[in-house]
Order: structure tokens, then C-alpha cells, then sequence
């Protein structure tokens, strides 16, 4: 930590980027920055996207339902290269106005194309128009729409909070480290105490919830993010290891995977997918 302790202004001013990975995005206002138009495919479904945990939950939502018989569910996706800006063209902030990724477009919806952004909410509003992964009686759903949920709001202090201070921040500072990575740590075992008892996050069934948490907490679990397995002991977390490595068997989870996917190794990138024959 710095010698001298820091003192917040009485008005906080945006003076200089703050450092950092994403420094040069960053700013304190929303908006389109330049003008940009959203390229459109060929399918109803049109998602706009990066292979980062937030997209990632989507691309697999797709894939499955493909899997699964929903021919409806074909899909262009095209890529979102945050680092570049491009969340910030004109087109892309009239689909999602927070200018995050992913967001999709229906254009089969009644009255016209409909925009859907927020990744919860995506995935909520693809099980409810394909009638998959989503259960229908009322306990079971809500048990669903609880992991959904607990999902959105904890994510943000693993990736936000830990993986900004332990992987992103220009320098490495130990109270913000200790105080993620305990949090990282105690959301691990909130997980790991529900899949004590359940072959899946929400009960027996395979569910939007485990597409919502798994390319997060799951892929930690295997010790693919932020390079923190060893350091978060990932391992202990028994049951949080068998769930992860079996979601990660899926066929449609292998193909989400590559789906927007712009770095790696090239045989699992697809920066643009709009038939299945791209992710072969």
C-alpha cells in the first residue's frame, strides 16, 4: 500500500485513467461513443457477444437447446471485442444501453425485433419462449430462479472485486485481495454445500442456473480463471469439482465455449458463428 494514506476528495472527479487492464474503456458516462451499426444475420436470433463467463452462460443456453431439438433456437452470433471498444458503437447501445455484453435481438418477437440484455435475463427469457431448462412447477422453478439470482448478485464480487484486484489492478494490494478472496472463498462454499445434495445447482435437473454459474464458478473450480486455483485452493471444494467437470463433458457446454471465443488455442475460437458448422 501506498506511505501516504489516501483521502478522498469532498467530489470525486475522473481526472486520469485509473490503470489497469481495461484503463483505456473505462469512463464515468454512459452513451454511444462512436457511430456504428449491429451487423444481422440470417436467424431470428442475433446475440452480440464475447466468450467471457457473462457471455458464455448464453452461448451455452443456445447450444443446448440446439442439442436438445429446438430448431428455433439457431443463431448468428456475433463478436464484441470489448478492449476495442466496440460496446460502445451506436448499435450495440441501443440493444443494451449499459453497454455490457451479451444482449441478443429477436426478431421473430410479435410487434417487431426485441432487444434482451443482461445475461440473466436472457437466459430467463430463452427458457421461457423454448420451454427448456426451466421447471414449470412452482417450487422447483423458484428454487431455480434463486440460483439464477444468487448468480448475478454474487458474481460481481468474484470478477469485479477479486479477479479486478488479484489479476486486472496495476499493482497487487493485500486488503483488497484478503478481502475478495475471502468472499470468493465463502461463495465457493455456499456452492459447495448445495451440490453436497444435489447432482445439479437447483435439484436434480440440469437448469439455466448451472449455465448461469458454471462459466464462473465452475471453470474457477477447474482452474481456468484468473489463474487462482492453487491460490482460492479450489480443490477442497469436493463436490463444487465434480459438478464442474461434468458440465464441462457436455457437448453443448464444448461448443458454447467456442462460440465469440477470439483468443486461445484456434480450434477453439468461433469469433462468429451462424451455422453449427462453425463451431466443427
Amino acid at each position: 500500500m501506498p506511505d501516504t494514506p489516501y483521502v478522498p476528495p469532498k467530489v470525486w472527479t475522473h481526472d486520469a485513467p485509473s490503470g489497469g487492464q481495461f484503463a483505456n474503456i473505462n469512463a464515468p458516462t454512459a452513451g454511444a461513443r462512436v457511430e456504428r451499426a449491429l451487423p444481422v444475420g440470417k436467424h431470428p436470433l442475433q446475440l452480440y457477444s464475447l466468450a467471457t463467463p457473462n457471455g458464455v452462460k448464453v452461448n451455452i443456453m443456445l447450444e443446448e437447446l440446439l442439442a436438445s431439438g429446438h430448431a428455433g433456437a439457431e443463431y448468428d452470433a456475433w463478436p464484441i471485442r470489448i478492449a476495442d471498444g466496440d460496446q460502445f458503437g451506436s448499435g450495440f447501445v441501443e440493444v443494451n444501453p449499459n453497454s455490457k455484453i451479451p444482449a441478443l435481438v429477436d426478431h421473430s418477437a410479435e410487434g417487431g425485433p426485441l432487444r434482451v440484455f443482461e445475461s440473466g435475463s436472457i437466459l430467463l427469457y430463452l427458457a421461457e419462449k423454448f420451454g427448456a431448462f426451466l421447471p414449470r412447477e412452482l417450487r422447483a422453478r423458484t428454487e431455480t430462479l434463486n440460483w439464477l439470482f444468487w448468480q448475478m448478485g454474487s458474481a460481481p464480487f468474484l470478477g469485479g472485486g477479486f479477479g479486478h484486484f488479484y489479476a486486472y489492478a496495476p499493482e497487487k494490494y493485500e486488503y483488497p485481495i484478503n478481502r475478495y478472496a475471502m468472499e470468493a472463498k465463502r461463495q465457493l462454499d455456499v456452492l459447495d454445500r448445495q451440490l453436497a445434495e444435489h447432482r445439479y445447482v437447483a435439484g436434480d435437473d440440469y437448469s439455466i442456473a448451472d449455465m448461469a454459474i458454471w462459466p464462473w464458478y465452475g471453470v474457477l473450480a477447474l482452474g481456468e480463471l484468473y489463474g487462482a486455483g492453487e491460490f482460492l485452493s479450489v480443490q477442497d471444494y469436493q463436490h463444487v469439482q465434480r459438478w464442474a467437470a461434468e458440465i464441462a463433458e457436455r457437448p453443448a457446454v464444448i461448443r458454447g465455449r467456442k462460440v465469440n471465443r477470439t483468443w486461445g488455442e484456434e480450434a477453439e475460437q468461433a469469433p462468429e458463428r451462424h451455422s453449427a458448422a462453425d463451431l466443427d
